[in-house]
């Protein structure tokens, strides 16, 4: 169960983690300013397991996996959003970091509410509420990257088992 941080529409690369602070890309340094320039608190207020929800075309903007990768960083086990923008999308896969598009829970989903997420369902419950929202779920082997930490451990843990 996470709390939920919520976002609006066209959350951009930039506002995920401003450009200024690429100078460094050590996940930690990611991390620390991660959606700065959206909620100057949330990298300090941010708990292992948080949700972020975000709205339409969620990170949007450059191509950099800098973005999935502060948020993955800060701890969010999964960002729920109406849509992404398919660099960020695939982005985060690459990564390991969990999406999911569900437009009703978009809806139905504050800031603060405690939520829960089944990744092999798509079930999507807001305990806060008491509702239930379904999304598609990944397909196993998009499962499995993602819970192997994305494409590049997921390809050398493969290596390993060949």
């Amino acid at each position: 169960m996470g709390k939920v941080w919520k976002f609006g529409n066209d959350i951009d690369t930039d506002v995920i983690i401003p450009a200024r602070y690429l100078n460094q890309t050590t996940p930690e340094h990611l991390a620390a300013h991660c959606m700065e320039d959206a909620d100057a608190n949330f990298a300090k207020a941010v708990q292992p397991g948080d949700i972020i929800v975000g709205g339409k075309n969620f990170g949007c903007g450059s191509s950099r996996e800098h973005a999935p990768l502060s948020i993955k960083s800060a701890g969010v086990q999964v960002v729920i959003a109406e849509s992404f923008a398919r660099i960020f999308y695939r982005n985060s896969l690459n990564i390991g970091l969990p999406i999911m598009e569900c437009p009703e829970a978009v809806q139905g989903i504050k800031t603060g509410d405690e939520v829960t997420v089944n990744f092999e369902t798509g079930e999507i419950k807001n305990v806060t509420q008491g509702t239930d929202f379904k999304a598609r779920p990944f397909p196993p082997f998009m499962q499995q990257l993602i819970n192997a930490g994305g494409l590049i451990p997921y390809v050398k843990g493969r290596k390993k088992n060949a």
